[in-house]
């Protein structure tokens, strides 16, 4: 897999119920208030693969498990190099916040495809600038999910502690690639996670342009 990096490009990762869609908002409107100019996104996304994609994970449609793997990266095709994408943003001076990005897909995917199948689906996308991953106890992560009104396809304790291994691999791979990796406990504050990596997005040389 390629490792070039994006610069201005911060992914928010974690099992289920870890908070990343929490504190990808909390984080844009910090920057909402600071003045910068930013964009927060997410996948899968709400184009017409990411759909189809939100369709299978709430279990309305039944696909294959490469076939999702192939759809997750289709999606992040588009995410990335669409009209108004991640690179079009960040090449316009955005900090782009994306809540989830390839490392879910080499989490989740993987368990039923296999790590390597997944990273050749996910060749040549670049990586982050800052990759901030919510270390969630699966307890916590499933104790938050039992809350919730609706179930998803990979609900459930023994899969998401296979998700958490997945996630730590993934890390693992990339490491020495040139991509800032700030692991975080979960159970914090949804605030104290908040300020830890507001200090961390404040020292891209982005904020300093």
């Amino acid at each position: 897999m390629a490792s070039s990096i994006l610069q201005g490009f911060v992914v928010l990762e974690g099992l289920d119920g870890a908070g990343t869609t929490t504190q990808m908002r909390m984080l844009c409107e910090r920057l909402d208030r600071e003045g910068r100019a930013h964009a927060g996104t997410f996948e899968p996304t709400d184009g017409p693969v990411g759909r189809l994609i939100r369709s299978i994970l709430a279990r309305r449609v039944k696909a294959l498990p490469l076939t999702v793997a192939m759809l997750f990266a289709a999606d992040r095709h588009q995410h990335l190099a669409g009209p108004d994408g991640v690179i079009e943003r960040t090449n316009r001076g955005e900090l782009v916040v994306s809540d989830r990005y390839l490392f879910s897909s080499l989490a989740y995917q993987s368990i039923e495809c296999g790590f390597e199948r997944v990273l050749g689906l996910n060749d040549g996308f670049p990586l982050p600038e800052l990759l901030v991953f919510l270390d969630t106890p699966v307890a916590v992560s499933q104790a938050r999910l039992d809350r919730r009104t609706h179930r998803e396809l990979y609900d459930g304790a023994g899969f998401q502690a296979r998700v958490r291994e997945g996630y730590l691999r993934a890390i693992e791979h990339f490491e020495g690639a040139g991509m800032r990796v700030l692991t975080l406990d979960g159970d914090r504050s949804a605030d104290g996670i908040h300020e830890a990596i507001w200090t961390e997005t404040a020292r891209l040389p982005i904020h300093k342009v």
